[in-house]
């Protein structure tokens, strides 16, 4: 296990500093708070990389809203590629006549969001929009309407914030470029 200082010089640059970030997610909550004023949201997002731009959005949240949390895991890495996945960890709210947000902390190809989508449809919520705090657009490969964006992300990998590389960096308070050498040393 790598050092606090050792994961954070595994970054190159950073994209979105913490103050970015932080007035985005105000930002974004605001919107929120507005749009879904007396409708009382549940929010809704897939573990893990969503935790901690979920409970920012949350206390940045003016209006009573509920939480709660999907997880999914790959069968193998072609049938991710291809948007098939398998529900480990399902909502424990149920969703009919309620009007959820789904949060995601980064949307690239939109393949396993474009299933979850589908599977919480047919649970007939009264409206179901989605919030991403990073929207990789150029990798996306099916159409997602995105209600609340936060920010535009190059198509780099990067961490921080919630988002990993092999479980690690996701404390960084920022979102930045992991270095090369990172997946080199780990033979990719």
């Amino acid at each position: 296990m790598e050092d606090v200082t050792e994961l954070s010089q595994a970054v190159s640059r950073v994209l979105y500093s913490e103050e970015q970030i932080r007035a985005k997610v105000r930002e974004l909550g605001s919107a929120i708070s507005i749009d879904y004023a007396d409708r009382n949201p549940l929010l809704v997002g897939v573990l893990k990389g969503v935790f901690i731009f979920m409970s920012d959005l949350f206390r940045a949240l003016t209006i009573p809203a509920e939480v709660d949390f999907m997880a999914v895991a790959s069968y193998n890495p072609d049938a991710r590629a291809h948007g098939m996945v398998q529900l480990i960890k399902d909502l424990e709210t149920n969703i009919a006549g309620r009007h959820v947000l789904f949060v995601e902390d980064m949307i690239d190809t939109g393949l396993t969001l474009s299933y979850l989508l589908k599977n919480l449809r047919a649970r007939n919520p009264a409206t179901l929009e989605i919030c991403t705090l990073f929207d990789k657009s150029r990798r996306r490969l099916i159409n997602i309407p995105i209600k609340y964006k936060g920010f535009d992300l190059p198509d780099y990998f990067v961490v921080g914030y919630g988002l990993d590389y092999r479980e690690q960096y996701r404390h960084l308070p920022y979102v930045g470029l992991l270095k090369a050498e990172v997946f080199q040393k780990n033979g990719e």
